[in-house]
């Protein structure tokens, strides 16, 4: 156990984690400079388009230092808020972490958020300040930075280029050197966490596990300790990035790929314990809990009979994604489609990508909403995720609507901008700090309903792209709440329904109304579209039918036969207005998220 390093890497997006880790893997030999691609860790083509880790990826290397091998585990985490639970047991199964910021940007919110859970768990933080080839980078400024907004002793700080591969030396031996041996008992009963699991086309759901206590060996029988089943060991593997290396064991300190043979991926989550079956711990690894989705959003197939499709894809995905929740619902705008829960509004945007490019699906997703609280008139206290279900106003006694604990760092030139539009947003300053002349963090209280739908762009528009920002949940508040409906051609199109606060109902309908009545292509009768609050219409917009000169082929003659065909178009165009139906386009249901 003392020539093993367990460690993560801790960044905000961008700051070069990915390529960081590529250049830790060349620099150990771990693969072959022929077989070396960039972000070699990140699997995804969305994660490699975009810059972003979405699911974590581990590796065992062998480093030598002073004649003497090392195993160093480099247990990767995603860099977003949405995946900060899947962060959390990675880091609990490290005992140190490299601190990598950005010599550019400094420190940004994502990275503080992370700390946090880092220092939570005790965890030995090696400060790596990345990108010093370029012209703009301050490494001293960086230092500072960090120490006075984390608070982290920068003198020994390791300076280094992922891209050239400049000080990735120094930083094997830093990790060597500083971060700890793991501790445990070997002889004790078997006790691992369960920091990742997946789902593998030939294998089945398999676990990546960091062993505590005892030892893990092929054809053990192990327990999993929240769902009390019982399974077989198939085989052990150490995580490689181009093939797992087979192992007959793995020991107390050691990370290791667990094949069960089990086709569930919810019967080994995240964060879970395994044990001996015959010998079991007494206490599983605290902090594990089920992932629980925020934000909430409708997915339609367009094309109406490709539903069954959509569920077979979903549930695909829900093999390697335990963290997904759906169930089918109609709406009478769009037909058959399903209620999906996602971790947040990043985690929403990858599963209707993946869904689309991965399945070759066509998909409208409504307006993503919250998971509202409602205490009825009868004390009956229900959960609502879709704006239908709502009760009618009558039946309500309170809302209560999810908080967030948001933290904002910008440059001072833009705080004005920032405070203006968090004051928009229905939320309360907490603390407001100078980390250093120019730039400030902020911490705010806001409903998790004002940010879901486009707060991240419009931060990124009020601070020309120099904010960054994150967010943790904070429990429910009550709220001054009501539903507000769209009304076309008089029918009410479910999903196209928000809940707004009331002070900002008014404003909110017209300013939809305004929308749709540009979006809605003209019919050949006149279409109305309504806001409404219960029966209470409280905006209108009108789209004007499509004209057709029916008097064209009349000329000369007496007034009467034109005055005729006027009347008889008139009353082809009431028929048509009770049978006609309106098609809606897709943009309809985008201009829900994008009402400023």
């Amino acid at each position: 156990m003392d020539n093993i390093r367990n460690f993560s890497i801790i960044a905000h997006i961008d700051h070069g984690k990915s390529t960081l880790a590529d250049r830790l893997l060349q620099e150990c030999g771990a693969i072959e400079d022929r077989k070396m691609s960039s972000q070699l860790l990140d699997t995804m083509d969305i994660e490699k388009e975009r810059g972003i880790t979405i699911k974590a990826q581990s590796i065992r290397l062998k480093y030598k230092k002073d004649g003497k091998e090392y195993i160093l585990n480099l247990i990767d985490t995603p860099g977003h808020v949405d995946f900060s639970y899947e962060v959390s047991r990675s880091l609990a199964s490290s005992e140190g972490a490299l601190l990598v910021v950005d010599a550019t940007q400094g420190v940004e919110a994502q990275t503080i958020a992370n700390v946090y859970i880092a220092l939570e768990n005790d965890l030995e933080l090696i400060p790596v300040i990345n990108k010093i080839d370029l012209p703009s980078a301050d490494p001293n400024r960086v230092k500072e930075d960090i120490e006075n907004t984390i608070g982290l002793d920068c003198k020994d700080a390791i300076l280094v280029s992922a891209k050239t591969g400049e000080g990735i030396k120094e930083l094997l031996d830093a990790i060597v050197d500083r971060i700890p041996a793991p501790k445990g008992d070997k002889n004790a009963p078997t006790k691992a966490l369960i920091y990742d699991s997946w789902f593998d086309n030939y294998l089945g759901a398999v676990a990546l596990v960091r062993v505590f206590d005892g030892e893990i060996k092929k054809n053990q029988e192990v327990l999993v300790m929240s769902t009390k089943k019982k399974h077989e060991v198939l085989d052990l593997m150490y995580p490689h990035p181009i093939k797992p290396i087979k192992t007959d064991k793995i020991s107390t300190g050691e990370i290791g790929i667990v094949v069960m043979g089990l086709k569930n991926i919810s019967d080994i989550m995240v964060g879970d314990s395994i044990t001996d079956a015959k010998n079991p711990t007494k206490k599983a690894i605290e902090g594990f809990e089920e992932a629980k989705p925020f934000v909430f959003a409708g997915l339609y197939p367009i094309d109406t009979d490709r539903f069954e499709d959509l569920r077979d894809a979903l549930n695909k995905l829900k093999l390697n994604d335990a963290s997904i929740t759906f169930e089918p619902e109609t709406s009478t705008a769009l037909g058959f489609g399903f209620r999906v829960g996602f971790l947040g509004l990043l985690h929403m945007e990858v599963v209707k990508e993946r869904l689309e490019r991965e399945f070759g699906l066509d998909l409208i997703a409504t307006a993503p909403t919250v998971t509202y609280r409602v205490l009825k008139t009868n004390k009956e206290e229900i959960e609502v995720q879709n704006p239908s279900e709502l009760p009618p106003p009558q039946e309500i006694e309170k809302i209560f609507e999810p908080y967030v604990k948001a933290t904002i760092i910008t440059p001072t030139d833009f705080l004005g901008n920032v405070i203006t539009l968090l004051n928009s947003k229905r939320a309360n300053q907490k603390k407001m700090d100078y980390l250093t002349e120019d730039r400030v963090l902020l911490e705010y209280e806001v409903p998790l309903n004002e940010i879901v739908m486009d707060f991240y762009d419009k931060l990124k528009s009020a601070t020309k792209g120099y904010a960054s920002f994150d967010y943790e949940p904070i429990g429910y508040k009550e709220g001054d709440l009501i539903k507000l409906d769209i009304k076309v051609a008089g029918e009410v199109v479910d999903a196209l329904s928000i809940i707004v606060p009331k002070q900002k109902a008014m404003q909110k309908g017209r300013e939809l109304v305004k929308k749709m009545k540009e979006i809605i292509p003209r019919q050949l009768f006149e279409v109305a579209i309504q806001a409404s609050i219960g029966n209470k219409i409280i905006a209108r917009e009108t789209v004007k039918s499509m004209g057709k000169n029916v008097t064209a082929k009349c000329y000369g003659g007496d007034i009467s036969r034109k005055r005729k065909l006027l009347e008889k178009q008139k009353e082809g165009k009431k028929r048509m207005k009770a049978i006609g139906k309106v098609h809606l386009p897709q943009e309809a249901f985008l201009s829900v998220l994008k009402l400023d």
